[in-house]
């Protein structure tokens, strides 16, 4: 199984905007189990604010292996899901593939 994590920083500065951003990006994500093959689980948080410097949301999805993975990149549904994404996220990401 392959582990994809992406942190993100929004674009938003206003906490209540900040959380409707995550809230929307979350459902967008969630509906892709199921659609796509491969895709195991899949879930989108906001960072707590604790730390400065932090960025503020993380994904992290699951996957059968790395050809589940490349599909599920590939695909139309995560391709929508991706484009709404790059509206509220800014240039500041981190992306770590890995074995579990």
């Amino acid at each position: 199984m392959i582990r994809h994590i992406v942190m993100f920083s929004l674009i938003a500065t206003d906490e209540a905007q900040k959380d409707a951003d995550v809230a929307a990006v979350r459902s967008r994500l969630e509906a892709l189990v199921g659609v796509i093959p491969g895709l195991q689980s899949i879930i989108f948080e906001r960072d707590l604010g604790l730390v400065a410097n932090h960025l503020d949301a993380v994904l992290v999805s699951e996957h059968d292996d790395n050809d589940a993975l490349e599909t599920y990149q590939a695909h139309e549904a995560h391709r929508s899901a991706a484009e709404f994404i790059g509206t509220v996220t800014g240039p500041g990401r981190a992306v770590v593939d890995y074995i579990v």
